[in-house]
């Protein structure tokens, strides 16, 4: 199942901060996104349900350490799910 993938405002704002920070990994960002869309379980993502105030999400791994908040959501006027992208950062950025 493909998805969409919806990008937040805030998840614009991190990205671009991370991608100054952080330019090499802005290729890999991209990879891991187009795997988002076609398998957002995939292996190679490591993708995981998350605890605490945080417990309706989900995370991704986009290298060493980064990582992709986003939550699997199904709009009321679509038969698809979409991914709401909320934020990328460092496992300390982002938790």
């Amino acid at each position: 199942m493909v998805r969409e993938l919806i990008l937040t405002d805030r998840f614009k704002k991190s990205f671009s901060k991370f991608v100054k920070k952080h330019p090499k990994l802005k290729s890999n960002i991209y990879k891991t996104l187009e795997l988002m869309k076609e398998d957002v379980y995939s292996q190679f993502l490591s993708t995981h349900k998350l605890s605490g105030r945080l417990s309706v999400m989900r995370a991704c791994s986009c290298g060493y350490d980064c990582r992709i908040i986003f939550s699997i959501e199904k709009p009321s006027d679509s038969t698809n799910e979409v991914i709401m992208l909320i934020d990328i950062g460092t496992h300390e950025e982002v938790y």
